[in-house]
This record gives structure tokens, C-alpha cells and sequence, in this order.
């Protein structure tokens, strides 16, 4: 796929004013088509865990009840059969692991969702989603479908420059073979599904689908991983076919192989440039603007990055001279240089767009607790901010 030169904010639903799909959402779509944005990018939509991570949701499939306007909206019998019969695949298993108002509940997700995105489209706004690569343990996508997960390893990724043990993540691994067996119908279902929701989607962790770090599932850390083969693009092509597309955005973070390079390019994905990590020494980095491809999405920094401004504050003296950013004001600074870049798409985080400190930061990795409750202060978008991101859009002929 190929972006055309736009640009868009990253704010998860749960970050606006009152965390919910009702009137303050549409503001915000209000506000991005007044700042020029063309796109809503969020997290995932499912049930977070019990610390509001996303990320390891208790379904890959349903949204989460906890975003609904109007939780207590009367559903018709005539819409409940009509939502279970076109979401045959996977709304029984998730009525029988949740039990109560399950299926009611996904249809009030589907009404208040779907009426949201048809606005945004209205005011020329498109949603991008984010699709996690592994689900979470005892999910109900776990529980319904045990035989295509392997018991003997779990997820993680292997000790780096930042982390001696590596990240022991203890998602369950999939067992590839198995998914091939049933011409990987289980990922179909979930793709398709979460094209229903958003215009494109990023595929998380897309170095995993090359080859994936797997931690034996008594380990202490992650240290005792190894690499094992991932579907590759036999995967993508099925999805491909049976979807008749694939608008996805690789998230290609961290050390990455000639191998997933290759897919990426293969499957004309565009991958992720990330400005705080553009300043280094390495002249061979993706994230420095020279190195920005036109199939591309570039960030200020992601979910899991600390602010604009919170990165400007840990850089040492000398680093932040040699960034060439405004030190008066960083984070715009920061911003007007994505938007500069040659990738057809900018993605800014809210949190920078607003220039707040780490206090803002929507997820440190490593630390569980803490994370995923930042929200905007009621009148902190306002006119004059949009005025001036609408400025800047034009300047870059992204608006």
C-alpha cells in the first residue's frame, strides 16, 4: 500500500476528557478536522487487563464495555441475532467466557463505534487501530482455541543493550503448524474483524511473524529464549486473499533482520520512523531523517516512548545540541521535523502536540503499574492549538 502525504494524533479513547465513545469524542474528531488531521490512530479496543493495558486483553475480538457512552442502551432481539450471525466466529466463545450481557454489550459497542467512525469520516478523519501479535493467557481466544497454542514456551524478547534478561512478556505462543493446518482461519477471522472497526491497522511486533523469541514456560527471564521460524509471508498472502487487502503499517521496532526487512518490502508494508531516536551516530539507522522511506509512518515517539518533552529533559547538554531542536520549545520543534520527513504519513501523540512532561507518558515498558491513564484536560485542545497545527500541516503539505 502506498500513503498518500497526511498526518494524524495518536490518542487512545480512553485518554479523552471522560475516557468514553460519547460527546467528547466527537469533539476531539471536531478538533482534528479543524488542526488538518486525516487521521485517529488508538490502541487496542478489547478489554484491557487489570492493570488497563490493551495489550494483553481479555479478547482479541470484542471491545471493551468500559468505552460505551450509554452501557444500560436497550438492544433489540432482532440486533442480537443479527450481530451473532455475522459474528459467528467468535461471539459465542466470548457470551460463553464472559457470560451476563456479553453479546448486548458488543452490539452497543458496534452501534456507538460505528456511528463514531462514520463521523470522523464525514469530517475526512480515518481511524487507524493496532493489532497486538500475541493474546493474552487465559483469554478467552486462549481458552476457546487451545489447539493452536504451543504449552511448552511462552513470548518474550532476548536480553538487548536495554534490558540484560530480555522482556519475559508470558503470552502464549502460537503453534504455527497447527494455524496452517486450518489455512490460518483463526487470523483471517481476527484481521477481518479488525477491519471492521479502523481503515488500517498496525501489526504489532512484526518481527515475530519472521521468527519469534521463545522462553521456555518455567523460566525465571527470558535469558533461556530462542529463536524459532514464524509463518512468514504465507500468512499475509492468506489474509491478503481473503481480504482482498492488506492496509496495515508494520510496527518494525528494534533490532530488525535483513529477513523481516525483506518481508516488510515484499508485502509493500510501509514501516515506522521514530524522531527520538533519530540523533545518533549510526548512519545506517531507519530513524534518521535521511534514512525516512516515502512508504513510511513517522512519530514523534510512540505509546511505549516517553513525551517529546520528558525525552527532551533526560538528553544531557551536548545531546541536546546536537539534536538542532529550538530548546525553547522541543516538542514542537520535534514535531515541525517529522513532518518535514519524506514519510507519507506523520503520527503525533497528543501528549506532544500539548508539549507535557513525562506525568503524561501513556506507558513506560517493563514497569506494570502506572500506565495507561493519562487523560486530556478539559479545555487543553482548544482553537488556538489547532490553529497552529493546521499551520504546520500546510507548511509540510500534509493537511
Amino acid at each position: 500500500m502506498n500513503l498518500s502525504r497526511s498526518s494524524g494524533i495518536l490518542l487512545h479513547p480512553t485518554s479523552l476528557i471522560d475516557g468514553r465513545l460519547g460527546e467528547r469524542a466527537y469533539a476531539f474528531v471536531d478538533w482534528l478536522a479543524a488542526a488538518g488531521q486525516s487521521w485517529w490512530q488508538v490502541l487496542p479496543l478489547g478489554p484491557p487487563d487489570e492493570v488497563g493495558s490493551p495489550y494483553r486483553s481479555a479478547s482479541a475480538f470484542a471491545g471493551w464495555r468500559g468505552l460505551l457512552a450509554d452501557p444500560t442502551a436497550r438492544v433489540e432481539p432482532e440486533e442480537l441475532g443479527a450481530f451473532v450471525e455475522r459474528e459467528a466466529y467468535w461471539i459465542r466463545d466470548w457470551a460463553a467466557f464472559t457470560g451476563g450481557d456479553a453479546i448486548a454489550d458488543q452490539v452497543r459497542f458496534a452501534r456507538e463505534w460505528d456511528a463514531l467512525r462514520a463521523y470522523a469520516r464525514q469530517r475526512g478523519v480515518r481511524l487507524i487501530g493496532d493489532l497486538p501479535i500475541y493474546v493474552a493467557p487465559g483469554s478467552a481466544d486462549h481458552v476457546s482455541h487451545p489447539d493452536l497454542f504451543l504449552t511448552d514456551v511462552v513470548a518474550g524478547v532476548p536480553p538487548d543493550e536495554f534490558t540484560r534478561d530480555g522482556q519475559l512478556w508470558g503470552n502464549p505462543l502460537y503453534d504455527w503448524p497447527a494455524l496452517r493446518r486450518q489455512d490460518f482461519r483463526w487470523w483471517i477471522e481476527r484481521v477481518r474483524r479488525t477491519f471492521d472497526l479502523v481503515d488500517l491497522t498496525r501489526a504489532d511486533h512484526f518481527r515475530g511473524f519472521v521468527a519469534y523469541w521463545a522462553v521456555p514456560a518455567d523460566a525465571a527471564t527470558a535469558r533461556s529464549g530462542r529463536w524459532r521460524p514464524g509463518p512468514g509471508r504465507e500468512l499475509f498472502d492468506a489474509i491478503r486473499v481473503e481480504l482482498r487487502g492488506l492496509p496495515m503499517i508494520a510496527e518494525d521496532l528494534g533490532v530488525i533482520t535483513p529477513a523481516v526487512e525483506r518481508l516488510r518490502e515484499e508485502l509493500e508494508l510501509p514501516g515506522m520512523h521514530v524522531m527520538q531516536w533519530a540523533f545518533t551516530d549510526d548512519a545506517s539507522s531507519p530513524h534518521r531523517l535521511e534514512n525516512h522511506r516515502e512508504n513510511g509512518v513517522v512519530y514523534t515517539g510512540t505509546h511505549d516512548n516517553d513525551t517529546a518533552a520528558g525525552w527532551w529533559s533526560s538528553l544531557r547538554p551536548a545531546e541536546r545540541a546536537s539534536t538542532g531542536l529550538d530548546p525553547t520549545d522541543p516538542a514542537w520543534s520535534l514535531i515541525e521535523l517529522a513532518y518535514s520527513s519524506v514519510a507519507g504519513l506523520a503520527i503525533i501523540p497528543m501528549q506532544d502536540v500539548l508539549g507535557l512532561g513525562s506525568d503524561a507518558r501513556m506507558n513506560t515498558p517493563g514497569i506494570e503499574t502506572g500506565n495507561w491513564s493519562w487523560r486530556l484536560e478539559p479545555g487543553a485542545a482548544d482553537d488556538d492549538l489547532a490553529a497552529r497545527l493546521r499551520e504546520a500541516a500546510e507548511a509540510a503539505g500534509r493537511a
